[in-house]
């Protein structure tokens, strides 16, 4: 992984394919909230399926969370679509054929040249993309489980949340004054959000 690709920092907004061939950047996938990214070697590889199946719990409790999770992998848009499919995911999948994020972010995988997948990380975004953990699963138990993610995403949200802690006296004095704006959705309709999500 780059040297420059660590906490505080801005990571790159990447602009692929989605599972259904729309071209997406991560910042508009991510939108206002927190991010988890997975960097996946594909379909192909049964220790990246096996994180996927296990974050489509978690990926109920991030939707409830109002946070975001995309993957990333070198397949093409019909295997990344069979890659979403098979595991039973309903996030968005990012193709990336080109190797793009793979050579950007120096993470080819030397060891299988047969496949030439990215070294599976990954990468919890703040809001901005700014990054705040970075996990290497090269080995599966390098990986983070879902709950280091549940308690990355807590951070993160405790941190970018103004609201985190509505029983301050000054949260329900904003609320009393109709000062909304300090209050999830921040400024905008529930209908507004809505039309934010995939």
């Amino acid at each position: 992984m780059r040297s420059d690709i660590k906490p505080g920092a801005l990571f790159p907004d990447y602009e692929l394919s989605d599972h259904t061939a729309k071209h997406r950047k991560l910042s508009d996938l991510q939108g206002p909230h927190p991010m988890v990214l997975i960097l996946s070697r594909g379909g192909f590889c049964p220790k990246d399926r096996r994180q996927a199946e296990a974050l489509i719990q978690l990926h109920r409790e991030i939707e409830v969370g109002y946070c975001r999770l995309v993957t990333i992998s070198t397949d093409n848009i019909t295997l990344t679509n069979e890659y979403r499919t098979g595991v039973g995911a309903h996030w968005s999948f990012l193709a990336d054929p080109a190797r793009v994020v793979q050579r950007d972010l120096d993470i080819a995988e030397y060891t299988d040249l047969a496949n030439n997948p990215m070294i599976p990380h990954v990468i919890v975004l703040e809001p901005g993309l700014i990054v705040y953990k970075v996990y290497n699963g090269y080995w599966f138990f390098g990986r983070p489980t879902m709950e280091d993610l549940r308690q990355d995403l807590r951070a993160v949200t405790k941190k970018c949340r103004p609201d985190w802690d509505i029983t301050t006296p000054e949260l329900k004095k904003a609320w009393q004054e109709g000062r909304k704006e300090l209050f999830y959705p921040y400024g905008k309709t529930y209908a507004q959000t809505l039309g934010e999500q995939d």
